[in-house]
């Protein structure tokens, strides 16, 4: 009975330490991404003669948009933003840096769009995962990754009066959506979390680089 106990702790803390180690890298990563996001949007305001709250709005909206939107729909309480005030704080540091650095992150548009497109591919992923861990079906999960990915891009991008992203020639929510879907497929197969995380949010990172720099889009609707 003793041994059994053992054994049984044994394994709990053997779970216990490798979510851990995963959460280590998983929790700045997800402040990173929110950091650039909140960049993004506040910067995308730049030209439109708004102000220091104008840009904080924006950023904060771009920033938080995409997971609110997700937790809402999966009834996801409290939103993420709300358990987790560094996530607040992140949102905030970026709308700073914006305002206070906007030339230079300007020069460093293309390290920026790197940022974005590690972010897009990460939070898809993260999505997809949540939906499941809220048990809907593989589709809506991800449906699900994919808002998570682009919804607050969108949004700001209407704030802005701007044509969302999402409806431009460039492959932007399909790379999501096709990283999401291969991220079911690798699951359901068994693969490890860690080189299922690798490979989907690498393909995304992949298809995003190469259709801009190639200038690769959909077929357009004629």
């Amino acid at each position: 009975m003793g041994e059994n106990s053992s054994s049984f702790l044994r394994s709990n803390l053997n779970s216990i330490q490798q979510i851990i180690k995963i959460m280590d890298i998983q929790y700045p990563l997800e402040l990173i991404g929110t950091f650039v996001f909140a960049i993004s949007g506040a910067l995308a305001v730049r030209d439109k003669e708004h102000d220091l709250f104008g840009a904080g709005f924006t950023g904060f909206i771009t920033a938080i948009g995409g997971g609110t939107l997700r937790d809402v729909l999966l009834g996801s309480y409290p939103l993420v933003w709300i358990g987790d005030v560094y996530f607040l704080y992140a949102i905030l540091l970026g709308v700073l840096a914006a305002f206070v650095f906007p030339r230079f992150l300007i020069k460093l548009r293309k390290t920026m769009f790197l940022f974005d497109t590690i972010g897009i591919g990460f939070f898809t992923v993260l999505g997809v995962e949540k939906a499941l861990a809220f048990g809907v079906r593989p589709e809506i999960a991800a449906i699900m990754g994919m808002f998570t990915a682009v919804m607050g891009g969108v949004i700001r991008d209407t704030l802005v009066n701007e044509i969302p992203i999402l409806f431009r020639k460039e492959i932007y929510a399909s790379a999501c959506l096709t990283g999401a879907i291969l991220y079911l497929l690798l699951n359901y197969s068994g693969l490890e979390r860690d080189y299922n995380l690798l490979i989907s949010i690498s393909v995304i990172i992949s298809i995003r680089l190469v259709a801009v720099k190639y200038k690769l889009s959909l077929p357009r609707l004629e």
